[in-house]
């Protein structure tokens, strides 16, 4: 799947313009489709760059995505800063956007400050839970296809020492952790997993010494969820020949020596469904939940690397799989808590 993934990637930069935005500006104004007179707008803000072929990228081609399939306009903006989310929430708003997407956690305070401002625009924030009347949180259940990949890194680990990294400590990425430690603790547990963030999701350089420094503690597998960060964690793994997996993306062909597999959100088919609805005059804010049942949160192996992991891990990760697609597995409930909006809180 990733080389269909990262060649439709390509293709949409290509066609859309390669971005160098930053601070809220586009280049050139080439982030924009060239459909004229489209009539659907559709917007989306990412927090890093479109090329860390992880969350942002995915992102990206979701976008792009909308453009093939529905005929969207379509326009990209990298921000930075919370001021510039909402400068840009604003500006989308004014400028009769149906859908502006904010890619990430940090972009619901700002979308929710913005909505009620611009009612005819639909805001959608990803792994988010603001809500109003035209405000949408997508809430991905990544922690499912997180424990399964507890399951798969505690059962090839020979030092008995799981490494986690990730750019920043939001709630959803710990919900994810702590699944995947409970998976990886499912079949040994005494395993040892040691934490790191690195405060940013771009600085693969400080990634790459996160790693190294886990590496040197005995981690000999390592998940991580940091983005265009991440490419410097699989930079280590690569140097130590030690495992680890990608998150977001299908990351496997990017490191296809060192990548078990990776927990993916296929971001274009959650964009999708919702452009649709907001198409058909049926969308309503609210929180979305989205996981493994409905095929928008999956673990994707690594072909390459399948034959390292033991028959009994690939079955316990399976019969997981199976649960959760039935809705039975119970053993994540409580890490779900933060997808429900908090009452009488205007919506934050």
């Amino acid at each position: 799947m990733i080389k269909s993934a990262i060649s439709r990637f390509t293709l949409g930069v290509l066609a859309a313009g390669t971005l160098a935005a930053c601070g809220g500006k586009q280049a050139d104004g080439t982030a924009d489709s060239a459909a004229a007179g489209a009539s659907f707008k559709v917007a989306l803000l990412t927090p890093g760059p479109i090329s860390d072929r992880s969350w942002n990228g995915i992102a990206y081609e979701g976008l792009v995505g909308l453009r093939d399939s529905l005929g969207a306009q379509i326009s990209h903006i990298q921000t930075r800063t919370p001021a510039e989310f909402e400068e840009n929430f604003r500006q989308y708003g004014a400028q009769g956007y149906a859908m502006v997407i904010g890619n990430g956690f940090e972009y619901q305070e700002p979308a929710a400050r913005v909505a009620g401002s611009y009612p005819r625009t639909n805001y959608v924030i990803t792994s988010g839970r603001a809500t109003a009347a035209n405000l949408a949180g997508i809430a991905f259940a990544f922690e499912e296809a997180s424990y399964q990949a507890g399951i798969i890194a505690a059962s090839v680990s020979r030092s008995n020492k799981l490494g986690l990294i990730a750019g920043q400590e939001f709630p959803p990425v710990r919900a994810s952790f702590e699944a995947f430690t409970r998976g990886a603790r499912s079949v040994r547990p005494d395993i040892e997993v040691i934490t790191s963030y690195i405060g940013n999701w771009e600085d693969v350089s400080a990634a790459r010494e996160q790693a190294l420094a886990q590496i040197g503690r005995g981690v000999d597998v390592i998940f991580q969820n940091a983005d265009a960060a991440g490419l410097g964690i699989f930079q280590a793994a690569r140097e130590k020949k030690i495992l680890a997996f990608g998150t977001n993306a299908n990351q496997n062909d990017v490191a296809p020596d060192v990548i078990l597999g990776s927990v993916v959100i296929d971001l274009p088919k959650a964009f999708l469904r919702i452009a649709r609805e907001i198409q058909a005059g049926t969308f309503t804010g609210r929180v979305i939940n989205l996981g493994v049942k409905d095929d928008i949160v999956r673990l994707e192996l690594n072909a390459q690397l399948k034959d390292r992991i033991p028959a009994a891990a690939l079955a316990a990760s399976d019969s997981v799989g199976v649960l959760l697609r039935n809705g039975s597995f119970t053993a994540l409930q409580d890490l779900q808590s933060w997808t429900t909006p908090p009452a009488a809180s205007g919506g934050k």
